[in-house]
């Protein structure tokens, strides 16, 4: 009703403010009969008023944010999915064993020994490509020249002492960290047999002490071999990993240069907190 009055309007005529020619033409208009009222009240229930439009849209930010604030952070995902295994030493291997199983409600799988280190491990899936290794002294094996690696001679209690992250073509990581100022020390290789007499090989990052007391982690490349966790019972999984450290801010600008969003926080001493879903819940294992 409107365009139409209003093209009638002489073309000469000045243009005038939509509003006001609105009005005028509502006064030209002559007294609304029942019939016109009913109408227009047609009309005005179909069009939604600009208040109703801004609550709605309101509305959707508000659901948007927060359902944003309870999905898991997409840096979160992306770091567990880069965990190889966790490493959780023990003074006492079977009492390592016991610790954990009591703690996650699963009963680790025997891995089997490392030849002239000294050790011995026992493994617990935490999801497709990632374990937990309980790593111990191997009481079949004499005590090594060297100290055992993991500090695992310094123990007096079993506790998570660092972490494993997949990685491809160490030489090149290791000489990379060491121009952002993190010394991954060398790569190695290493073995072991399964009880069944398969043979598992792999190349790691080995450092002479624990990196930032194994906050920052070493890094591991199984090659061919086929991964320790794809033959494991499924049991747990691993939710998250964070950290706490007397010099938080030093340790994760180290991780940043290695591109990992590990949280640390400052603590009165080193820590790995891993968040694991088990049979019984989820649990923290330190």
């Amino acid at each position: 009703m409107v365009l139409v009055m209003s093209c009638q309007q002489s073309s000469t005529q000045r243009p005038q403010h939509p509003l006001r020619l609105i009005r005028n033409i509502d006064q030209e208009q002559p007294p609304r009969t029942p019939r016109t009222l009913r109408r227009n009240a047609i009309v005005s229930d179909n069009i939604t008023p600009l208040p109703g439009i801004l609550i709605g849209c309101a509305a959707l930010v508000i659901c948007f944010l927060v359902g944003s604030s309870i999905a898991k952070p997409e840096t979160e995902t992306a770091l567990t999915a880069r965990i190889d295994h966790l490493v959780y030493a023990a003074p006492d291997l079977a009492a390592g064993i016991e610790k954990v199983e009591k703690l996650l409600g699963v009963k680790a799988v025997p891995g089997g020994q490392h030849p002239g280190g000294g050790t011995r491990n026992a493994l617990i899936r935490l999801g497709e490509l990632t374990y937990l290794e309980i790593i111990g002294p191997d009481p079949d094996q004499p005590k090594p020249l060297q100290a055992r690696r993991f500090g695992i001679d310094d123990l007096t209690s079993s506790r998570m002492v660092t972490w494993a992250v997949k990685g491809k073509d160490l030489d090149a990581l290791v000489r990379n960290a060491k121009q952002h100022g993190v010394d991954l020390g060398q790569v190695q290789s290493g073995s072991r047999r399964r009880p069944d007499g398969v043979l598992l090989a792999w190349r790691l990052t080995v450092s002479p002490t624990l990196n930032a007391d194994g906050i920052v982690p070493f890094f591991i490349d199984w090659g061919t071999t086929q991964h320790p966790a794809s033959t494991l019972p499924k049991a747990c999984t691993l939710l998250s990993l964070r950290a706490e450290h007397t010099d938080a801010k030093r340790v994760e600008a180290g991780l940043s240069a290695l591109g990992l969003n590990l949280q640390v926080i400052a603590g009165s001493a080193p820590a790995l907190i891993a968040t694991i879903r088990t049979p019984h819940g989820d649990v923290e294992l330190r």
